[in-house]
């Protein structure tokens, strides 16, 4: 079953949060408040889900937990820069 959210993640990682927070407590297990999960499913989703792993799974962000955040956060990055270079070209 985790396999199956990883990759639901990976491909729409908006409805992954969603499934996530009703289905379970992961997320709010992972953060204090409900802020950052509400900015995160905006702004950065796949970033707002390696987080809750590596600190549902380790406690904290650090060795290849760290790596695997830091990745997400450059996919995300990769993500919306991607968008906004498609929204440009179309303009011209």
């Amino acid at each position: 079953m985790p396999f199956l959210v990883g990759c639901l993640a990976l491909a729409t990682p908006r409805f992954a949060i969603v499934l996530v927070v009703l289905f379970s407590d992961y997320i709010g297990r992972a953060y204090e408040t409900t802020m950052w999960p509400l900015l995160g499913f905006f702004f950065m989703p796949l970033t707002t889900l390696s987080y809750a792993f590596a600190i549902n799974s380790n406690g904290s962000v650090d060795g290849m937990y760290l790596v695997v955040v830091v990745v997400t956060v450059l996919l995300d990055l990769g993500l919306v820069g991607a968008g906004s270079r498609t929204r440009w070209r179309d303009r011209r």
